[in-house]
């Protein structure tokens, strides 16, 4: 549901950095009055599906090549799905309104929830552990460089009177839609928080707050190097071998029906 206060034209503008990118066999689905231009690597219904939520000033693009070979040779199929109005998508980005996306992206997969490991970076989190709470049936949660408090992260965009707000009516919006801690904690299923100590856009005390919300079992790895956008680069063997771990623990007495 679209909400007035974190869907307001101000905060999409100085939140959201939607461009046309363009790449081969797009994975269209389709919402009401728009469309999802996602991609998706599906070779086995026998394998689990991962669905991965980019960051704000990335598109699904931006994971073709390197990303989603590595994670596919992992042994999983790879839903890449893209925001509104990036990539080949259309429609507007918005904070709320893009939390309905979760269900259209999930049932599109075709995967059961069981089967699925959520996957978010970034701004992508909150799409993540929403889609977390609304299955917490799910295999798996991954969260890299993700958000526990987004109220601090659209404070360093907006002020409350930028979008008609009161401090205490944004708190209430926030609290509303993007309450993370109470997210996470209805998720019952394994959960991996992937952050580097030096990320100067999003601190740490992120990371450690949603692993601490987080149930069992749960896994939180700080990497000593890289930032906020170079967290795989620099770290590309551990974070790898950190994933393909995280899979594997998952299901590790087989998934087949």
């Amino acid at each position: 549901m679209k909400d007035p206060i974190l869907d307001h034209p101000a905060l999409s503008a100085r939140y959201f950095y939607p461009w046309p990118n363009h790449f081969d066999e797009p994975f269209f689905i389709q919402g009401d009055g728009f469309r999802l231009g996602c991609r998706y690597r599906h070779a086995s219904h026998d394998l689990p599906t991962i669905i991965h939520f980019h960051g704000n000033g990335e598109t699904v693009a931006d994971y073709l090549g390197d990303f989603e070979e590595r994670i596919v040779s992992l042994g999983a199929n790879l839903l890449l799905a893209e925001f509104r109005g990036y990539g080949m998508s259309d429609g507007e980005p918005g904070l709320a309104t893009m939390l309905e996306d979760v269900r259209l992206i999930v049932e599109a997969s075709g995967s059961q929830p069981e089967k699925i490991i959520f996957f978010g970076r970034s701004l992508g989190s909150l799409y993540a552990v929403h889609a977390a709470a609304l299955y917490p049936q799910a295999a798996g949660l991954i969260v890299e460089s993700g958000l526990a408090d987004p109220l601090e992260r659209i404070l360093v965009r907006v002020e409350p009177h930028h979008v008609g707000a009161t401090m205490d009516s944004l708190r209430e919006a926030v609290a509303r839609h993007l309450n993370q801690k109470l997210k996470i904690s209805l998720f019952k299923g394994r959960v991996l928080i992937l952050h580097s100590r030096d990320d100067d856009l999003v601190s740490v005390s992120h990371a450690e707050n949603l692993y601490e919300w987080a149930n069992d079992p749960k896994e939180l790895l700080i990497f000593e190097r890289g930032d906020h956008n170079t967290i795989m680069a620099a770290n590309e063997n551990a974070y790898v071998r950190a994933v393909k771990r995280f899979i594997d623990s998952t299901f590790a007495v087989g998934i087949k029906a």
